[in-house]
């Protein structure tokens, strides 16, 4: 089992994939409707198998030599999934090869977002979907008070120079404007089918600062970066299985969502655009 899924952040962004592959690429009479699927930075393939339920092949990719062969290993018994090595911002495949793009938490990292952004169009077939999670420059205050107060205090020029922790662990140097996210979007040509907030105060509180510290420790690919710099207690996930008690994360959620649906402050975005025809 991976013990991911009882981080709310990491439950509520997978559980938003699924949901959003239930409902724009059903399955039809048992069997998938998307011919072919890219999953874009699959890291160590905790989506995988959810994902390759949904299409006829699966082509999951990585820049992480590492991370692709633990997503591997992992996933040794998924027939219709191909791993390679490829580079978000200039990927080897051919102008509109794909139905459908998924990328988790990805596009904070490359450097030139829009690049990422253009790139995914370009493979992308006409009418075809990218689902996309990321980071939101809106946190809430319960997640990272320390840069919550200092961005504010900050020149715009000086904004940039966050505290590399909390919101800004991970391997986060930039997080992402959900206007400017969509300004990026409209220049793609994309259109914008959904867009969700992703956790907020309640899984906020609950997640300041520790998971940041826990990924350093135990990540073996703590900074989702292109080389892997571990510590000596790194480890990999032995499964991508949820725990039972993955019952409970949900709770949480259901709860988070429930007492702060009025905010537009969120840990995360959710996000799905479609490729005009």
């Amino acid at each position: 089992m991976s013990l991911k899924f009882l981080l709310p952040t990491f439950r509520n962004r997978h559980r938003f994939v699924q949901a959003c592959l239930e409902k724009y690429a059903p399955l039809a009479n048992g069997k998938p409707t998307v011919s072919k699927a890219l999953h874009l930075g699959t890291g160590e393939g905790d989506y995988d198998r959810m994902l390759a339920a949904y299409c006829e092949q699966l082509i999951s990719c990585d820049i992480n030599e590492e991370d692709l062969a633990c997503a591997q290993r992992l996933n040794a018994d998924l027939l219709n999934v191909i791993y390679e090595k490829n580079d978000a911002l200039n990927l080897s495949y051919a102008d509109a090869t794909f139905d459908l793009v998924v990328s988790c938490e990805v596009i904070e990292h490359v450097g030139e977002p829009r690049q990422m952004l253009a790139e995914v169009h370009r493979v992308l077939r006409p009418g075809g979907l990218l689902i996309m999670t990321f980071p939101s420059r809106h946190f809430p205050f319960t997640y990272d008070p320390v840069n919550f107060l200092w961005l504010r205090w900050r020149t715009p020029h000086q904004r940039e120079y966050a505290i590399s922790q909390g919101a800004y662990a991970f391997g986060h140097n930039y997080l992402i404007d959900q206007q400017e996210f969509l300004q990026w979007a409209h220049a793609q040509r994309f259109e914008v089918l959904e867009q969700c907030r992703l956790s907020r105060y309640l899984v906020g509180l609950l997640e300041m600062y520790h998971t940041g510290v826990l990924q350093r420790l135990l990540k073996r690919n703590a900074r989702n970066s292109v080389q892997t710099q571990t510590t000596s207690f790194a480890i990999r996930p032995q499964s991508n299985r949820p725990p039972r008690l993955t019952a409970l994360t949900d709770a949480i959620l259901w709860l988070d969502r429930n007492l702060f649906c009025w905010s537009k402050a969120s840990v995360g975005m959710g996000m799905v655009l479609k490729k005009s025809k």
